[in-house]
């Protein structure tokens, strides 16, 4: 007991150490786990034998995320995204899985070999790769689209190649007996046999066949019909723990039957998720197996991190670094060439190049797998997984590589040529997204004109189809803003999605017009201080409105009249933009607010000034209603 308490703490200790420094540090959580499974493994010698056994444990962690991936796939959802997975990902996997497998073969191995090591080396990290993007506001780019869809493609890969990889094993010895069942030579005889539970050993192929097939059609057919049943019996009883043993069951129970029928319990699970995917209970299952399988990954790597043999590296490193550039550069020249036939533009093509140049953290779930599976040797497995945690621990220069190469280029799509502008109002509004669309109707609604500027012509198009016509061109250049009457406008709308482009919009306004009364659209209230000091006479933060209504909804349901939280709304709202305006003269462009010592103890003030005046409402409305 005393032992497996130390081990437990080092194990603990050494994550919860290690993987917040290495989020900080912009390195991600997977590389995080890593190192401290080699520092206490291979550095300090704190953890030995045991590595090995918490490796087995720690795999599950894998069949829960393959499971939780499958209730965020919804059949439909996949199908929709045919031609990005089929395409991107297909070509993707495929190319570099038949590349890597070329080289492994010039390098000596036997095909079989060399097949496992292109498709372990095929797939990138999810969890540095996805990290990054959100890190950097770059998943909703064509290029981060592009990359999640090669991800998400990979996720799913991983199901296919886990029971293949068996097969590939199946040439050292494996041969079909007299009766049509399979002898998968794997050395341990009969004895072997008659200590595992299996419902296929023995039976002839076409047996074999139909008790798989049998297995998965249950397990569709559980996921549809029993779950339901399942869960409301669960929720009369009213115990919340209840819900976690019942979604661990579902998880153990199917790997179990998967593993009975030999399918990969992976298998099994991502099958199972697909299915519940437009279950009810999706967000239930979710929340209550997150944190399981986020701390067996975590025991996982650092597993992988513990039983990295660094003599290997010290013995060839140069060799060892090479050859993971190698794989980079292999991978990234083949995502190029894909990224070209799919006519991403250059700062989206060299994102998606780089952001999914490296190896990722499902090798290591191949390549554990594979060697219980014998199709690779133990010795090439340990040089394979340093190769791929070199990788990993290089692709945080990758995306700065790709941060210096984004700022010194420009798309090479090629621009839409501007509207000849033929028409002129008093109000010029720029941008007819969500927020502009809106703006336009109230106004034209009122029986005013109005000069719409926008630079994508979808939504130029789309705007035509219902009668209102719009402009395509940039509204930050002064001659569409020229043609479009600036000089004679009593109003501009800046209100494009862009923050920059806003702001740049509003200070050459309000150069060359210093009469002109420029309302414009904010995205948070640093966003503000920006537009006021560029000149702008009116500025809306895009959520503040609505979000102050939400307010007022709030208290009319805990026991404010109407009346009373409207006053409360309408006092909030006008010492917020008083607020503003005063924190405006205090805040220093490129100082974080936090630094601002001036700001901070101004900004105290205000909200005593705010609790106070609402209290005094709130006194005001008690002594009329008394």
């Amino acid at each position: 007991m005393e032992n497996f308490l130390y081990q437990a703490s080092i194990y603990l200790a050494a994550a919860v150490i290690a993987v917040p420094l290495s989020a900080r540090l912009g390195l991600g959580s997977v590389l995080g786990y890593l190192a401290a499974g080699i520092i206490i493994g291979p550095v300090l010698g704190l953890v030995g034998a045991e590595t090995e056994d918490l490796q087995h444990v720690a795999e599950f962690g894998v069949v829960m995320m393959l499971f939780l991936i499958g209730l965020e796939l919804e059949p439909r959802a996949l199908w929709d995204m045919r031609d990005k997975l089929l395409g991107l990902g297909g070509l993707q996997v495929g190319v570099s899985t038949l590349a890597l497998m070329v080289a492994a073969m010039l390098a000596g191995h036997p095909w079989s070999v060399s097949l496992a090591v292109g498709l372990t080396l095929s797939l990138s990290s999810t969890a540095i790769v996805l990290q990054t993007l959100s890190e950097k506001g770059l998943i909703q780019t064509n290029g981060g689209r592009a990359t999640f869809s090669v991800l998400l493609t990979q996720d799913i890969a991983v199901i296919p190649i886990l029971a293949f990889l068996p097969l590939l094993a199946m040439q050292t010895g494996a041969h079909i007996e007299s009766d049509g069942s399979i002898d998968r030579g794997s050395g341990h005889g009969a004895e072997a046999a008659h200590h595992s539970l299996s419902l296929v050993e023995g039976l002839p192929g076409w047996a074999v066949t139909l008790v798989t097939i049998g297995a998965v059609a249950f397990v569709i057919l559980a996921g549809v019909y029993l779950t339901r049943p399942l869960f409301r019996f669960i929720h009369a009883t009213r115990l919340r723990e209840m819900y976690t043993a019942l979604a661990l069951m579902i998880v153990v129970g199917i790997s179990f039957l998967m593993t009975l029928v030999g399918l990969s319990p992976a298998l099994g699970a991502f099958l199972a998720g697909v299915v519940l995917a437009s279950s009810e209970f999706r967000h239930e299952l979710e929340s209550d197996l997150e944190p399981f399988k986020g701390l067996l990954l975590g025991l996982f790597f650092i597993t992988v991190g513990a039983g990295i043999n660094f003599g290997f590296f010290f013995q060839e490193p140069l060799d060892l670094i090479g050859l993971a550039l190698l794989v980079i550069v292999a991978k990234g020249a083949i995502l190029y060439v894909i990224g070209r036939a799919f006519k991403l533009s250059r700062r989206d093509h060299w994102l998606f190049t780089l952001g999914l140049a490296q190896a990722g953290e499902f090798g290591f779930v191949l390549l554990a797998f594979s060697v219980q599976q014998n199709v690779i040797p133990t010795d090439l497995s340990q040089k394979l997984l340093l190769i791929i945690a070199l990788t990993m621990l290089i692709t945080p220069l990758l995306f700065i590589l790709y941060d210096i190469l984004s700022r010194n280029m420009k798309d090479s799509a090629p621009e839409q040529v501007a509207d000849e502008i033929d028409e002129k109002g008093p109000v010029i509004i720029a941008g007819i997204g969500r927020f502009g669309q809106i703006v336009n109707r109230l106004v034209r609604a009122t029986g005013f004109k109005t000069i719409v500027l926008d630079h994508d012509i979808d939504t130029i198009q789309l705007m035509r189809r219902f009668g209102v016509k719009g402009f395509l061109g940039d509204p930050t250049r002064p001659e569409l803003l020229k043609a479009a009457g600036v000089d004679k406008a009593q109003v501009l709308v800046a209100a494009m999605d862009q923050r920059d482009e806003v702001t740049k919009l509003v200070a050459y306004a309000r150069r060359i017009r210093p009469d002109l009364h420029i309302i414009a659209r904010a995205a948070d209230r640093n966003h503000v201080y920006e537009l006021y000091q560029a000149g702008a006479s009116d500025i809306v933060r895009e959520t503040f409105d609505s979000s102050l209504r939400a307010g007022r909804y709030v208290l009319e349901n805990i026991g404010l009249s109407e009346y009373e939280a409207a006053a409360a709304e309408k006092t909030f709202y006008h010492h917020d933009r008083d607020t503003v305006r005063e924190l405006a003269e205090l805040w220093i462009p490129g100082v974080p607010t936090s630094e601002n010592k001036a700001y901070i103890e101004r900004g105290k003030e205000l909200e005593k000034d705010l609790e106070t005046a609402l209290l005094q409402l709130a006194e005001e409305h008690a002594k009329k209603s008394a």
